[in-house]
């Protein structure tokens, strides 16, 4: 089986990525979160609750990257099926690399890194892993956790990423008031969980933006070519006449992500420094190449269809000759 340089260069574009998001999300949650005792969301907090469990009963807590680790097997194993191959492959790799990474960076930091700084930690720490959590999502990778669950819900529905770890995860820092019984950390939890949240939505919906381009250029098939071939992105051609020069034009309608757009104004500016340029921002683009319809249709009955109309035409012509 050949595999281009390519491929290859954007896969190992994506897991260096990932691997970035992932060591900001464990800095932000091993240096600022965890020392001020702040239950987190995800797996991370699940990781907490297992160690301040342990801790009571035993004497002795049960390492957070260790519990987050095998929670995050088990959420793998039941996702399987739904979320596919690659976004499990990968999140078994960024599972095994967050649990390294908290394993080594919490032991270093006992205590927050800005001492007597409590609401500034989380906040801090809040950023962190939120942007985190967003480098990894916009390259199909993961942290584990309620990012398995949030992943498996886009998939389903329209739900934002955000949305869905926000629900998830209020129901884990609310479960550990039971533990530590102190409300202001379950208070700056909260705060924490939301930050982050949109934080990451911030981060995926930016990757995520599209634009619309109007060109009017006599170069047009050139333009469109190179759009076609450099920047991987499809033209439409829409007849027009200008009203001022009374002749006919061609106009190109091009879509394409918003990080795109530079590349897009470049290919047009080196054919056609004349170029009239139009450039949109729309809501959400959908099909091939852009996101996805995520809703629930139901397939259409053609033959009820079919015979709704007939009924309606038979209706018409027995009002036509009634008139």
């Amino acid at each position: 089986m050949h595999i281009s340089p390519n491929k290859i260069w954007l896969s190992a574009k994506d897991y260096f990525i990932i691997t970035f998001g992932i060591f900001l999300y464990a800095f932000g949650f091993s240096a600022f979160i965890n020392p001020e005792r702040v239950m987190m969301g995800g797996m991370a907090g699940v990781g907490q609750i297992v160690y301040y469990t342990t801790l009571k009963l035993f004497g002795h807590g049960l390492p957070i990257a260790v519990a987050m680790y095998a929670g995050n097997l088990i959420l793998l194993a039941i996702a399987y099926k739904t979320v596919g191959r690659t976004f499990v492959v990968r999140t078994v790799f960024g599972a095994t690399v967050i649990s390294v990474f908290i394993g080594i960076l919490a032991p270093i930091f006992p205590e927050p890194l800005i001492a007597d700084q409590k609401f500034m930690n989380v906040i801090i720490g809040s950023i962190m892993c939120g942007m985190g959590v967003g480098m990894a999502f916009t390259h199909n990778g993961s942290t584990g956790g309620t990012d398995i669950v949030a992943a498996i819900v886009s998939k389903k529905t329209n739900v934002s990423v955000g949305r869905t770890m926000q629900y998830t995860d209020f129901c884990i820092i609310s479960s550990s008031f039971l533990i530590s019984g102190v409300l202001e950390n379950v208070v700056l939890g909260f705060i924490n969980l939301f930050i982050a949240s949109f934080v990451t939505d911030q981060i995926i919906n930016t990757n995520r933006q599209a634009v619309q381009f109007t060109i009017f250029s006599h170069k047009w098939e050139e333009i469109a070519t190179i759009i076609n071939i450099h920047a991987h992105r499809g033209c439409t051609i829409i007849d027009g006449v200008g009203w001022y020069t009374r002749k006919p034009t061609k106009m190109l309608l091009v879509m394409c992500r918003k990080i795109e757009a530079v590349t897009i104004f470049r290919i047009v500016k080196s054919v056609d420094p004349d170029a009239f340029i139009t450039q949109t921002n729309v809501n959400g683009v959908y099909g091939r190449g852009f996101d996805q319809i995520k809703q629930n249709v139901k397939p259409l009955n053609m033959s009820s269809i079919n015979t709704a109309d007939e009924h309606a035409a038979v209706k018409a012509d027995n009002v036509t000759t009634e008139k």
